[in-house]
């Protein structure tokens, strides 16, 4: 009796009924973003694997047009670890002005600090040594090394997620959360050629920035919509768990944002009754600065004073 034959083994991408390969998707990507890419300047050659970092820690949850004055002002005046690993901690958080979410202030600090003590200033193309950098996650590690070094890393953020969601796995929203099976997904289509590897990157990100995006997405405009396992599909609705919404009105993210927007413009301590006329409610008023004080963003003083941390 003959043995049965064991079937091929597929990869993730395979997996799914009528989903494109790598190999589908890596030409059209990559020469649509050779024509259609935005110019950035964090993308130049003169920006180094520092101001690719920069970017990096910018650009998380913020839009590319609020990250790129800011960019510009912190690149001119900190154009290398060492420059910005020299200030306090609070100069940072001062110059993130309004970005957003302050405490990535503080981590990029701390990673300069780590940069200029571990790595004589220079940020480090080892991988494994960015991920070691505080502050550096999964994502900021493939991205840096990616990106600034043209190195062969998955790398996955929501714009990334979203395109492999739809064209792949033909369903319109990844989960809220990056999975495992998401990274043995973007593994198994990461081409094998560490420079195509890198633009792949790249163009699988500013696809999802400028056409698949979360909604009113141009399938018109996309290169792989005659791949894409969601558009052949109908574009089925999603059926996963609620998407989170961002709100900000009347959160402590909100009062967080107003009382950080006093001790940066302010160049001395600052008395409490100062802070206390931003917010009208003083339970949230007082939770919001105990959260700051907590996260190291603010320093509190003897006499009711509080500043922007110097260490």
């Amino acid at each position: 009796m003959t043995a049965p034959t064991k079937p091929p083994h597929t990869s993730p991408a395979e997996a799914v009924t009528g989903s494109p390969s790598g190999e589908d998707l890596h030409s059209p990507v990559i020469a649509w973003f050779d024509e259609h890419a935005r110019d950035l300047p964090w993308r130049r050659p003169e920006a180094g694997a520092w101001g690719v970092m920069v970017s990096e820690f910018m650009l998380q949850q913020t839009p590319v047009n609020r990250v790129l004055p800011i960019y510009e002002q912190w690149l001119a005046r900190w154009p290398r670890p060492a420059d910005l690993a020299t200030e306090a901690p609070g100069e940072a958080v001062r110059a993130w002005g309004r970005l957003g979410y302050p405490r990535r202030a503080l981590r990029l600090h701390g990673a300069a600090v780590a940069i200029t003590e571990r790595h004589g200033g220079d940020v480090p193309t080892d991988h494994g040594q960015l991920l070691a950098l505080p502050g550096i996650g999964e994502y900021t590690a493939a991205a840096v090394a990616s990106f600034a070094y043209g190195q062969r890393h998955a790398v996955l953020d929501t714009n990334v997620r979203r395109v492999f969601a739809r064209a792949v796995t033909g369903v319109q929203y990844p989960p809220n959360a990056t999975t495992a099976a998401e990274r043995r997904l973007a593994r198994a289509l990461l081409p094998d050629d560490e420079a195509i590897a890198a633009r792949w990157a790249a163009g699988s990100m500013e696809l999802g920035a400028l056409v698949c995006t979360a909604k009113n997405e141009s399938c018109h405009h996309c290169p792989i919509a005659a791949q894409c396992a969601w558009r052949l599909a109908g574009k089925p609705e999603h059926e996963g768990p609620p998407r989170r919404a961002q709100t900000y009105a009347g959160t402590d993210r909100q009062v967080r944002g107003k009382l950080l927007a006093v001790l940066r413009e302010a160049h001395a301590p600052v008395p409490q009754a100062r802070l206390d006329r931003v917010w009208h409610e003083p339970v949230q008023r007082a939770r919001a600065l105990d959260g700051l004080v907590s996260d190291g963003l603010v320093e509190p003083l003897p006499g009711g004073l509080y500043r922007l941390p110097l260490s």
